[in-house]
């Protein structure tokens, strides 16, 4: 009787995984749908990745664990956390099944895949970027260009993702634009007017943050 009821159970499984969208099982890496609605206070770490994992879930992704692309600064006895160090080894694909990287190596140094028509939502849309109404192309992370959190004495991170007042998070423009002509970081562009969801939006974003697969 065990064995036939374990025999049922992996049928049904795998019959919902023939049926689950492709790029929705190949999916691993995604901006965001939509904020905390509460400014850059994400419920800490912690609430950033079930915000994640809830997304990715919603759109059909199944059997991964998914964690949000931030640094957190040393505090409390803590050490610091960097955003690079919490989201696998790669490679990583977004919700149109397309490589955006290869590895971390090709994350942070040569990105090629990223920019406005690869760093999708998890149901595949483009993000307002620069020249769009309203632009949105802040993104959260908390971080420098490597993927490291900062080391210096400034809050870089609205209070490791706490706050919704006073305060700073480092953004990257996830359309790689900036100001001029050269293209600006996906990930470490600059800091943020404020931690609140009205500072947020006048900087240029919507309290986005990107969301990667580990495995």
């Amino acid at each position: 009787m065990r064995t036939s009821i374990t025999l049922a159970a992996a049928l049904t499984i795998a019959a919902a995984m023939a049926t689950m969208p492709v790029a929705a099982q190949d999916m691993s890496f995604f901006i965001t749908s939509k904020g905390s609605g509460d400014g850059a206070n994400l419920g800490g770490l912690e609430g950033a990745d079930a915000h994640c994992q809830a997304l990715a879930e919603a759109a059909g992704s199944q059997g991964k664990t998914w964690r949000a692309y931030l640094s957190a600064a040393a505090t409390d006895g803590k050490p610091a956390v960097n955003a690079r160090d919490r989201i696998g080894t790669g490679p990583w694909f977004n919700a149109k099944a397309v490589q955006v990287a290869g590895n971390l190596e090709e994350l942070h140094y040569s990105n090629v895949g990223l920019g406005k028509q690869g760093s999708l939502t998890e149901a595949g849309q483009v993000v307002n970027g620069r020249g769009d109404r309203p632009n949105q192309h802040d993104i959260l992370t908390g971080s420098q260009l490597d993927g490291t959190a900062f080391t210096d004495d400034a809050d870089h991170t609205c209070g490791n993702w706490s706050k919704n007042g006073e305060g700073s998070a480092q953004v990257g423009h996830h359309d790689r634009t900036g100001g001029g002509q050269v293209p600006s970081s996906w990930n470490s562009a600059h800091g943020s007017r404020g931690c609140s969801q009205a500072n947020l939006v006048a900087t240029g974003g919507n309290g986005y943050f990107y969301c990667f697969a580990t495995d």
